[in-house]
């Protein structure tokens, strides 16, 4: 079965470079040149892989970004011609797996895409996520602590399984909100604060601890129950 990926890119003539590249390679290749339809195809095709570009017309890549990690998992490369430090945490806050820069060449750009493919077909699909006492069903999305059933808000899930995938790694509180509640969220940072409060209380004698790290933001710790 051929691979697929989607390539989102309002340059037609870059698109279809990038298009005929990969299927000389074997894909099947679908282009997108909105940010809209982008995620529309996303939810309704089996694609291996997104080429997503930075400056879209109207909904940007950045927010293309957020939307389709609410569904999917899929590798997502940004195509970017911007290569601003802050540009880069912000893609990587909102879902990103890979940036490659303009110009760039078709091979390397195809040796990134297929070295990233290589990675995850080699390994089986992640189910379960563990940290001290502290056990993640992706699947069935449940969280158990000692082995009792929590119940958590969805917020405070899906913060807790970020967390626990990336111990010892520190997130700033930008980054958090960006990543979960998304740019255009028009309430206060504190919202961050607040459930990681709250998952204090969950994890206490759990053996994992969401620690603050003075002026940068917060890092999980895990530890023998």
């Amino acid at each position: 079965m051929k691979l697929k990926i989607l390539i989102v890119e309002d340059d037609k003539l870059l698109a279809e470079a990038v298009s005929d590249y990969f299927k000389g390679k074997g894909w099947e290749t679908r282009t997108e040149g909105e940010g809209d339809e982008a995620v529309r195809a996303a939810e309704t095709a089996g694609f291996q892989m997104i080429l997503l570009d930075v400056m879209l017309p109207g909904m940007d890549g950045f927010e293309v970004c957020r939307r389709i990690r609410r569904i999917s998992d899929i590798p997502i490369f940004f195509i970017t011609a911007r290569v601003l430090e802050e540009d880069e945490l912000f893609g990587y806050a909102a879902g990103a797996d890979d940036y490659i820069a303009k110009p760039f060449s078709l091979p390397v750009l195809y040796a990134k895409v297929m070295a990233m493919m290589t990675r995850i077909r080699g390994e089986r699909p992640m189910e379960k996520v563990r940290g001290g006492s502290v056990e993640i069903n992706i699947r069935a999305r449940t969280v158990r602590i000692r082995g009792e059933e929590k119940q958590l808000q969805p917020k405070e899930y899906e913060l807790l399984r970020f967390f626990l995938e990336n111990p010892g790694r520190i997130f700033t509180r930008e980054q958090l909100l960006l990543r979960f509640w998304g740019y255009d969220f028009g309430g206060s940072s504190r919202v961050v604060d607040n459930h990681v409060k709250n998952l204090r209380k969950i994890l206490m004698g759990s053996g994992c601890a969401i620690r603050t790290v003075r002026s940068s933001g917060y890092r999980m710790e895990v530890g023998e129950c």
